[in-house]
């Protein structure tokens, strides 16, 4: 027995026979912050085979908080989330192949990075990349775990195409502007509890016991002391668009993503949703000023600035990121306050 993994392997559904299975699998992480971090973290110590994890961001002072593998040191450097993670995890475990990947996640980029992958893991923090995520694992029949937190509040939800509903089933169409951490903030246990769901169901698809998946979406406040599993299988919709018979994968088409334009003569980008949403203004003013940022408002947008930026969102969900000509920092800016 390896002694490294001796614990997990007394584990009766693990095993030696599972473990084997973990290390010959290959798990692509989407996301290196607060979730990414931490499932990083426990496939790395698990002995996964092969680990890609993507981010586009760096580390930043406010991510030590929750963010669970970066240092001060990282912060100072200002090192890329994905190489931080991958510098932390191979001290960790030297055993395990990490690839750290420093990209926007989009359909394109994403679709060439599926060969061989046998687990997509949800990281990200806004619903497009959700949604490409989501259109992927149906059309390769690669399974994925959802997951997402703010507040106090966590939720997760394992995809299996063929199976089970896809987010798309569940959603219809792309959610409006809610809380993202950026606006009603979070606290680590939500996040520590969303991993845990989210990793052990990892497990379980990793060593191929597909009777053990979960078949809820499951959500949680550990602030009020609430939980519950839906059970969700009556939610798989024939004629989605994205899993039923008739699939067209809406979200890897170029016309459902975010547009973003650099305007002329300008330190500006414009970004605009894919369809017009419905901002409650009044609503995303107070949330921002009361997560410190400087805001303006009247009923037809909302101004704020952030670190030298500023950013004007109508009601319509467009934006104009003010005094930056970078489209992947202004795309990134805007998901973070709008989710």
């Amino acid at each position: 027995m390896n002694e490294r993994y001796s614990r997990q392997t007394l584990f009766a559904p693990v095993g030696e026979k599972g473990l084997n299975k973990i290390r010959g699998k290959h798990v692509l992480l989407i996301g290196a912050g607060a979730l990414g971090s931490a499932n990083a973290e426990i496939l790395a110590r698990a002995g996964i085979g092969k680990l890609t994890i993507v981010d586009r961001d760096y580390v930043e002072e406010s991510n030590l908080q929750r963010q669970q593998l970066y240092t001060e040191e990282d912060v100072k450097e200002k090192l890329p989330k994905a190489e931080a993670a991958k510098k932390h995890l191979q001290l960790i475990n030297s055993e395990v192949n990490i690839r750290a990947v420093i990209m926007d996640a989009t359909a394109v980029s994403l679709e060439g990075m599926l060969e061989g992958v046998s687990l997509i893991m949800d990281a990200t923090d806004n619903f497009e990349t959700r949604m490409v995520i989501n259109d992927l694992s149906q059309k390769h029949r690669i399974p994925w775990i959802y997951g997402a937190c703010v507040g106090s509040v966590g939720m997760s939800f394992t995809i299996i195409p063929g199976v089970t509903p896809c987010l798309n089933c569940l959603l219809r169409s792309m959610p409006i502007q809610g809380m993202t951490c950026d606006t009603g903030g979070i606290i680590s246990p939500a996040v520590m509890m969303t991993v845990a769901h989210q990793s052990a169901e990892a497990f379980k698809i990793l060593v191929e016991d597909w009777e053990a998946v979960s078949p809820g979406f499951s959500t949680f406040d550990v602030w009020r002391n609430q939980y519950q599993t839906i059970k969700m299988g009556k939610a798989k919709k024939k004629d989605c668009l994205s899993c039923g018979e008739n699939a067209v994968y809406p979200f890897l088409q170029l016309e459902n993503a975010t547009k973003s334009t650099v305007l002329c003569g300008r330190d500006t980008v414009q970004i605009r949703p894919p369809r017009s949403l419905a901002i409650k203004l009044d609503k995303l003013a107070a949330d921002l000023a009361g997560s410190g940022y400087q805001v303006k408002s009247n009923p037809f947008l909302v101004s704020l600035e952030h670190e030298g930026e500023r950013m004007v969102v109508f009601g319509d969900g467009r934006a104009l990121i003010h005094g930056t000509k970078d489209l992947a920092h202004a795309k990134a800016f805007y998901q973070r306050i709008l989710g």
